[in-house]
């Protein structure tokens, strides 16, 4: 049982917690230094491929031509867009191969090969993201079941005491709140950071299906032409 004058520093305190509320906060501490991590990633390569999206429609509406547009993608494939682009016009190249293939049904292929890429990309770019949701939702009641846990354990230390005071029961609950403490260090950035990115990736998926659909015009005119 700590006595009155204990050190309360947070070194002192978290190595005066019992095993269990130590574990808790090594969970967290963890739960925390990964969402960091992927706060850290998901922010760059979001906004990487903002950039590249915007890099790629003004390629895309100078009006040049698709063929020569789709020949310098290898070297700079332009991110999603440029993928979904690649992945529409090859399948439009190939179908206008064929022969006896209508105009309608090969902008349905192509839109159909687009939206496959566009749901692969918007895969990769929602990884992660649940995790940050779990980080953000369940770490305070991680962290509550600690403070809970170190709580009992202080109030179980002074059954043996003949008179409590707030001084000899202070110390074992700071240690256990510290706990609480940390739950919320690990859920708040990745309340944040999951509400940021959502909107972000919400605003790029609404810029890809314009895109799509846009280009598919386009493809069909070509096509009709062709024909």
């Amino acid at each position: 049982m700590p006595t009155a004058n204990a050190d309360l520093s947070l070194l002192t305190l978290v190595q005066n917690a019992s095993l269990l509320v130590q574990l808790v906060m090594l969970l967290l501490l963890l739960a925390s230094m990964l969402s960091w991590w992927h706060i850290f990633r998901k922010h760059f390569a979001v906004r990487e491929q903002q950039q590249l999206a915007e890099d790629f429609e003004q390629r895309f509406w100078k009006g040049g031509d698709l063929q020569l547009l789709h020949q310098s993608l290898p070297g700079n494939d332009g991110g999603a867009m440029g993928r979904v682009f690649r992945a529409g016009f090859e399948e439009f190249v190939k179908l206008r191969k064929q022969t006896g293939i209508d105009p309608t049904s090969m902008a349905d292929s192509t839109r159909r090969a687009m939206q496959a890429t566009y749901r692969r990309e918007m895969d990769a770019l929602e990884a992660h993201l649940s995790f940050l949701a779990s980080v953000g939702s369940v770490s305070p009641y991680i962290g509550l079941f600690g403070t809970v846990w170190g709580i009992m354990n202080a109030f179980r230390g002074l059954a043996n005491v003949s008179q409590a005071t707030l001084a000899q029961v202070a110390p074992g609950i700071a240690e256990a709140l510290v706990a609480t403490a940390m739950g919320l260090f690990a859920a708040i950035p990745a309340v944040i950071a999951y509400n940021r990115f959502s909107a972000d990736i919400d605003r790029l998926a609404i810029r890809l299906e314009s895109f799509m659909e846009e280009c598919s015009n386009i493809l069909q005119r070509q096509a009709r032409s062709v024909r």
